[in-house]
C-alpha cells in the first residue's frame, strides 16, 4: 500500500487544480462568452463605436476630439491650437481630449485660475461664434469631468449654426436640421438633458455639398 501524500503537498495540488479550473472557466470560457454576446447583439458598441469617413476610421461617436486649424509649425509644442470655424466645437477639454490622459482639471468653484478661465473662455466664445458674451451657454465654458464627452448642449450647438453655415456657404436652415437630428434625449428619458454629438454632428457635416 502506497504511502499517503504528505498534507502540505496534497494541498498544494488541490489549489493547483482549482487555479487551472478557474483559469479555464474564468479566464478562458467566460471571456469567449461574453465577448460572443456582445458581438452579436450590439457588434458596434462593442468594437468602440467607430466612426467612419472616406474608408478610415475617424473616431469615435463615445470621445470627443478637437477640431482645430493646423499649426503653422507642427514642431512648436508652444504654439496655441486655434479652432477651426468650419466645424462645430466641443465643450472644452482639460486634457485636451487625450485619450490616454482621461480626467478634469480639478479646480474648485473657489479656484481664480478656474474663474479667470470660464471668463477668458466666454470672451472666446462669443467673439468666435458672434453672439453677445452673456448668451455663451456654461457648457462651451467648463470641461466635463472625463474630459472626452463628445456632446454639447443643444443651446451651444444652435449657437454655432450661424458661423457655420457662414464657412461652409449652406443654408442655416440645413445645418440646424443636422443639429437637430444628432440631438439625443436623455438618458433613459429622464436623466441629464438633450446633447448634441458633435463627432456625429461633423461628419454628417462633412458629407454636405
Amino acid at each position: 500500500m502506497s504511502k499517503p501524500l504528505p498534507t502540505t503537498v496534497r494541498t498544494h495540488f488541490t489549489a493547483l487544480r482549482a487555479l487551472l479550473v478557474l483559469t479555464v472557466i474564468l479566464g478562458i470560457a467566460y471571456p469567449l462568452l461574453i465577448t460572443g454576446i456582445s458581438q452579436v447583439a450590439f457588434s458596434d458598441k462593442a468594437n468602440g463605436s467607430l466612426v467612419s469617413a472616406d474608408g478610415k476610421n475617424v473616431g469615435s461617436s463615445l470621445l470627443g476630439q478637437n477640431y482645430n486649424l493646423p499649426k503653422k509649425d507642427p514642431n512648436d509644442k508652444n504654439e496655441e491650437a486655434q479652432p477651426d470655424p468650419q466645424w462645430f466645437q466641443p465643450r472644452p477639454s482639460a486634457n485636451s481630449y487625450a485619450g490616454d490622459n482621461s480626467g478634469a482639471s480639478n479646480l474648485g468653484p473657489n479656484s481664480e485660475d478656474l474663474l479667470k478661465a470660464v471668463n477668458d473662455r466666454r470672451k472666446a466664445v462669443a467673439e468666435f461664434d458672434g453672439v453677445d458674451p452673456a448668451s455663451v451657454p456654461a457648457d462651451a465654458l467648463t470641461a466635463s469631468g472625463s474630459g472626452l464627452d463628445p456632446h454639447i448642449s443643444v443651446a451651444y450647438a444652435q449657437e454655432q449654426v450661424k458661423r457655420v453655415a457662414d464657412k461652409r456657404g449652406l443654408s442655416q436652415d440645413t445645418v440646424a436640421k443636422l443639429v437637430g437630428k444628432y440631438t439625443e434625449g436623455r438618458s433613459l428619458g429622464f436623466l441629464g438633458n438633450e446633447g448634441v454629438n458633435v463627432v456625429l454632428l461633423n461628419k454628417a457635416l462633412s458629407e454636405q455639398k
